[in-house]
């Protein structure tokens, strides 16, 4: 069987094509429109050269629009690049140029980066701008492209043709672009069906950014059963309070930040939030406290716990609303502490370092196979087979599996850091602070923070004589890097700890921060 991305909206046209489709604001739109446009913007978009497995780059806040650049761009053929809103300029055209992306589409919000990016990525070539606004000079209107454009058939992409290029960070200090295909994609749509997080009368809350893969993970499946789509442009809690009132939403996914910050919101005793039966997170581990409180704001709703990567389009493991409810009940439970069991289409195995399974209780790094796991790394052979190894994806958690097949992450085999959802690689962020005329030398590591689950802190050495305060450190990454990526604090020492081989011992380093806890990572 070959899966694809498109194969629902055929469904969807012919099934039920006045179904509410998507409510945007004051627009809203029916299946049958939504296809339309889908179709039209394909063929826009093969007019200014887009070809079979090409990309197509979005940066924008959340939209209809939004919607169509997936379904559009894969309907002609092409492959997406959704663009991460809080990275610098300097972030988006390398991922742009890393994978030779020619077409962007920007909204009104972002429009103010098309000339550093112009200026900055050699391969961008087109762009388009889907704001209410004026048409800013040098950019083509996303309104009068669908308006004029003929609708043309599906390309008919399927399984292995590239679907997108989507960018995490990296290891050596640059993003990497993660390829996944159609039947990455179309697997975890069937994967989140099929644990019971979507249905084919879902009213979906899109308010997580839509360029995450666990926004993503959400969109694909809900356009699998034919949902409804109501999309607010980013996330505060009090919008999220009155979307799901208004519109009496039963899906929606947040990370742990963004349901303790709406649960906790003056306005969410007083909103009928009755109707929502399905809360999906990941990104973290949730707190109990926060748990039980967002199980009282929340009366009717199912909570499931997702744990996985953009590697793996993104699900490897699924904690069901049942193991939720089963641990809440029963003091002496574990499971709260677990990411759940593996998914529909993932295989999960703990394997020692020469990559044999191990006990059952035993530590060791956490490997997933199964139809999602990646294509690989663009452009990038060697992380590729270091990640790829006989099939199975090596995640770089460290993790454990008790006898019923729970999985439980306790550290992290790769550098990288963890903050409200998103991830942070050690050596972005340590590569920033070299770039300034007062750092000798430096260790990024993450701590416990009871808001965003872990927060970047910086260990610096000075150079002889040199003078910078924690805060300029800080301003100064700010220019470089994703404000997200920056220390939130930073200690200045004569030294750090190093190993025999000359190697930072950064366990030394994590070790005051996370003593007494169960795990090494929140």
């Amino acid at each position: 069987m070959q899966l694809y991305m498109t194969q629902a909206l055929h469904r969807s046209r012919q099934q039920q094509p006045e179904r509410i489709a998507t409510i945007c604001g004051e627009r809203q739109q029916t299946y049958a429109t939504f296809v339309e446009r889908c179709a039209k913007l394909a063929g826009a978009l093969q007019k200014l050269g887009m070809a079979k497995s090409d990309r197509v780059a979005m940066l924008a806040f959340n939209s209809d629009h939004y919607l169509e650049f997936y379904f559009g761009t894969w309907w002609g053929g092409g492959a997406v690049n959704p663009v991460n809103i809080r990275w610098s300029a300097a972030e988006i055209a390398y991922s742009l140029d890393d994978c030779g992306t020619r077409i962007l589409i920007v909204d009104e919000q972002f429009k103010h980066h098309v000339p550093a990016l112009r200026a900055q990525s050699k391969s961008l070539a087109v762009v388009i701008y889907a704001g209410a606004g004026e048409l800013p000079e040098g950019m083509l209107s996303y309104e009068h492209l669908v308006a004029s454009a003929e609708p043309v058939a599906d390309a008919g992409c399927h399984g292995d043709d590239l679907a997108g290029v989507m960018y995490t960070g990296g290891t050596t200090g640059f993003p990497k672009g993660v390829m996944l295909s159609h039947e990455n994609l179309a697997s975890n749509a069937l994967a989140w069906a099929a644990a019971g997080m979507t249905a084919p009368d879902a009213n979906t809350l899109l308010i997580a950014p839509m360029f995450h893969i666990a926004a993503g993970v959400t969109m694909n499946a809900t356009m699998l059963v034919g949902g409804t789509f109501v999309l607010r442009p980013v996330f505060n809690p009090q919008a999220t309070l009155a979307a799901v009132q208004a519109h009496k939403i039963t899906h929606l996914i947040l990370v742990p930040t963004m349901i303790q910050l709406t649960v906790d919101h003056a306005d969410a005793a007083t909103t009928d939030l009755s109707s929502v039966r399905v809360l999906a997170y990941g990104g973290s581990v949730i707190s109990e406290a926060v748990l039980k409180r967002a199980m009282q704001r929340f009366p009717n709703a199912g909570f499931y716990q997702v744990y996985g990567m953009t590697e793996l389009a993104p699900i490897a493991t699924v904690l069901s609303a049942e193991d939720h409810r089963r641990a809440t009940a029963d003091p002496k439970s574990t499971l709260l502490r677990a990411a759940g069991r593996a998914g529909l289409v993932s295989e999960i195995r703990v394997v020692s370092p020469d990559g044999h399974e191990i006990s059952k209780g035993e530590v060791g790094e956490v490997t997933v196979r199964g139809p999602g796991v990646m294509l690989g790394y663009w452009n990038k052979p060697d992380a590729t087979r270091a990640a790829l190894q006989d099939g199975w994806m090596h995640t770089g958690d460290a993790g454990k599996m008790d006898a019923d097949g729970y999985l439980y992450i306790v550290d992290r085999v790769k550098d990288m850091i963890v903050s409200g959802g998103e991830n942070v690689y050690s050596a972005e962020v340590e590569n920033a602070l070299a770039r300034h005329v007062a750092v000798a030398a430096s260790a990024v590591i993450g701590i416990p923070d009871d808001k965003w689950g872990e927060a970047v802190h910086a260990v610096v050495v000075l150079k002889p004589s040199a003078q910078v305060t924690a805060d300029e450190l800080i301003a100064h990454c700010h220019t470089l890097i994703a404000g997200y990526k920056c220390p939130r604090s930073v200690e200045f020492r004569d030294s750090l700890p190093v190993t025999g081989a000359g190697k930072i011992q950064k366990t030394e380093l994590r070790k005051p921060f996370w003593e007494g806890r169960s795990r090494s990572v929140n």
